[in-house]
């Protein structure tokens, strides 16, 4: 992962700036869900002579010359995504996960005199600003509605999304979420939909690679469209992919492009494809497994530490706790985390009192530190020490103590993409 001579040469500034980013993802116990560790052979295809070429149209029907090979690398990814998943058909073309996301919609909802309305997770109790936020344009061209998780529990109460659904009657319902730390049950939401004459719409940008390693169900047999980001689990690069059913294919192709889109960034989608034939091997099941065991091997961390886990635990990457319980706010504890080398984000729990900005809550998730090959064991320690860290927000020596052992242990567990050599830890000083 580190900066290639030629960067050095032409532009030195840059170059230290990679190199010290280098070494913090080294050395830093990266606990934020949405992040993991591309492989070298994935960050090749990304910087590859791809970044040249324009390829507006789909394979086989360009506005361009010049694809004699980028139709077969569009065409390869295009049959890995749909061997992976289980899917009829597959776009590679998305930017990322929130064009994706728009893109399906418009796919969903075509017709002029079709009811614009859609209902989703609320973002405050777990969904994404794509389902129909106030902030988001996805509001603007939609009628957004919300349900919400289970007041006590904040589990999701599929009765309760049901009477919601059958007062809205929407044309849309999105199942999936940004921090929800169990299972959906797709099924559920299939028999809503069709309750209310509604598509249903699947998120998988969190838990995209346990899906694919069979770790958490599919949503691919039970709904109409599936979109994805390529990185997160996945370990792919930063994209977006569209899954769907064969009736649904057209419209969802022409709704990228020419409808949201221009030219496909070619290097996105070979890089994607080396990603997807990665996760189509054993070892990466395995991976996806050991994803949730760590997961819940945090949480129970962090009960054993006086902390209030949402939900009690997680069956999937992500853990969420209240910091609260450690008398925080949760932009306080992050930033005493990063301090201490423990990178996360600052999150709202459900039904959380507090402003956005600066919530109740912390969301952990445990991808990044499963591809660096850590297990249970290694776990309980960081949920020490995040115990530790946000306990201990004001003294800073004690911070620096607690990252001095945490890059002790990053180092004993290198990330991929670092085979080419271990970044020098002076850079951080």
């Amino acid at each position: 992962m580190s900066h290639t001579p030629f960067v050095t040469a032409k532009d030195p500034d840059l170059a230290q700036l990679l190199a010290r980013e280098n070494a913090r993802q080294f050395y830093t116990a990266k606990l934020i869900p949405s992040e993991n560790y591309a492989s070298n052979a994935v960050m090749e295809a990304t910087g590859s002579v791809l970044c040249n070429k324009y390829s507006e149209g789909y394979p086989r029907k360009r506005y361009y010359e010049g694809q004699q090979f980028i139709d077969p690398i569009e065409e390869l990814t295009i049959d890995r995504a749909k061997a992976l998943f289980g899917a009829d058909h597959a776009n590679v073309q998305p930017y990322s996960g929130s064009p994706a996301n728009l893109a399906a919609y418009v796919a969903l909802i075509k017709k002029k005199n079709e009811n614009k309305r859609i209902l989703a997770l609320s973002l405050s109790e777990g969904g994404h600003l794509t389902h129909g936020h106030k902030v988001s344009v996805t509001s603007r061209f939609f009628e957004a509605h919300h349900y919400t998780v289970d007041r006590d529990t904040h589990v999701l109460d599929y009765d309760a999304v049901r009477e919601r659904a059958l007062e809205v009657m929407p044309s849309v319902i999105v199942c999936g979420a940004t921090c929800y730390p169990r299972e959906i049950d797709f099924a559920r939401f299939r028999a809503i939909a069709d309750e209310v004459g509604a598509k249903l719409l699947a998120d998988i940008a969190h838990i995209a690679g346990l899906v694919a390693g069979g770790s958490h169900p599919s949503p691919v047999p039970y709904a109409d469209v599936v979109t994805t980001t390529t990185h997160k689990t996945l370990r792919g690069p930063r994209g977006g992919l569209i899954l769907c059913k064969q009736k649904m294919a057209r419209s969802v192709d022409r709704a990228v492009f020419p409808g949201l889109q221009g030219g496909p960034h070619n290097n996105t989608i070979a890089a994607l494809a080396v990603a997807l034939k990665e996760a189509a091997q054993p070892e990466f099941q395995a991976y996806a497994h050991q994803i949730v065991v760590n997961s819940r091997a945090l949480a129970d961390a962090l009960l054993a530490g006086g902390v209030r886990v949402i939900t009690g635990g997680s069956d999937n990457h992500l853990v969420l706790f209240d910091a609260t319980t450690l008398d925080a706010t949760g932009k306080e504890a992050a930033v005493a985390m990063d301090i201490a080398g423990l990178e996360a984000n600052a999150n709202t729990v459900p039904f959380d009192p507090r402003s956005p900005m600066d919530p109740s809550g912390v969301r952990l998730g445990t991808p990044a530190l499963t591809s660096r090959g850590m297990g249970p064991d290694e776990m309980k320690l960081i949920g020490e020490w995040i115990c530790q860290s946000v306990r201990s927000r004001s003294d800073m020596p004690e911070l620096i103590r607690i990252r001095e052992q945490v890059r002790d242990l990053m180092a004993a567990f290198p990330a991929p993409g670092f085979e080419s050599g271990v970044p020098a830890r002076s850079l951080l000083d």
